[in-house]
């Protein structure tokens, strides 16, 4: 059996502009919720609101959670070296494994606050606290929608997680929204509605921080891509003359994009030089169809089709 080796890769260029805009929207997103985090608290503390408050300290988590983001992409970005062949793109995965951490701990943290002021006496929240909430609406969804265009484009697990977040942002400003203008509407009634606005926006940061946490332990795992994927990369193999089949096609995704462990049947009667360049204009081809591959190596097998016909 033969084996075409990759070598040392360097991503496409138009890929790596891509990942320029991300870290910009990235830092643009730290802006963003440092601001709506100061805003919130601020007005939340004036207005006596628990749920404006609440809303406030998770987007002060959002510019942490945006940081180590930035950080990761930053460092998954880096070409590859000699103790790196396959690049740095795992970094970014456990930027993602740790913003799924730091969400679940800020809705903890959160809905605890929140449960503090529960049977206390206190005067019902002012009205100004509502605006603070519609400008975080109008903010996230903006953020979501860039996030999420970038952050599938160029594959990164970073981004989307962080684009997901935001997209938290904006339920948990609804129901924030929602409990306070219980309140208002009616303090004698639903003075805890205020409260209660708060342990939502807790228990639903927790609840997206623990799927971000299973979905890029997953990728971490090696898991394997939707078999769409594997599909077109099966599917470009087999348009390179003289490729005949593929027995197994593996795919791991390193950061970024994926790397393809693909065994390729040939006839077998070919040389040993033939079957290799075969190989190389499989990989080649891939890698220029398919900017989410970083590289395949090509595993040469004796085509069983081939092989009949031959006796």
């Amino acid at each position: 059996m033969s084996q075409v080796s990759p070598d040392i890769y360097s991503p496409p260029i138009f890929h790596t502009e891509e990942i320029q805009k991300a870290k910009l929207i990235a830092i643009w997103g730290m802006a963003g919720s440092g601001v709506l985090a100061v805003v919130n608290i601020v007005v939340g503390l004036m207005a006596g609101s628990t749920s404006v408050v609440a809303a406030g300290i998770e987007f002060a988590g959002d510019v942490l959670a945006s940081g180590v983001v930035l950080f990761g992409m930053t460092v998954a970005s880096r070409p590859p070296d000699e103790n790196h062949p396959y690049g740095h793109g795992r970094s970014e995965m456990l930027a993602g494994l740790l913003v799924g951490i730091l969400l679940a701990a800020t809705g903890l943290g959160i809905s605890i606050r929140s449960l503090q002021g529960f049977g206390q006496a206190h005067d019902a929240p002012l009205a100004f606290g509502i605006w603070p909430l519609v400008l975080a609406i109008v903010v996230k969804t903006t953020l979501t929608v860039v996030k999420l265009r970038y952050g599938r484009k160029i594959q990164s697990a970073a981004l989307v997680a962080d684009a997901w977040n935001d997209a938290v942002d904006i339920l948990s400003a609804f129901a924030c929204l929602t409990a306070l203008g219980l309140t208002l509407y009616s303090p004698e009634r639903f003075l805890e509605a205020d409260h209660f606005g708060g342990v939502t926006v807790g228990l639903v940061v927790i609840f997206t921080g623990l799927n971000i946490v299973w979905h890029t332990s997953l990728q971490l795992m090696d898991t394997m891509p939707d078999e769409a994927v594997l599909q077109a990369i099966r599917e470009t193999a087999l348009r390179v003359p003289g490729a005949l089949g593929v027995e197994k096609c593996y795919a791991r995704k390193t950061g970024f994009q994926y790397h393809v462990d693909l065994h390729l049947e040939v006839d077998p009667n070919l040389s040993v030089q033939v079957s290799h360049d075969i190989a190389t204009q499989v990989r080649i081809r891939i890698r220029e169809e398919m900017p989410g591959v970083a590289d395949v190596l090509v595993h040469v097998e004796p085509s069983p089709v081939a092989v009949v016909r031959s006796k």
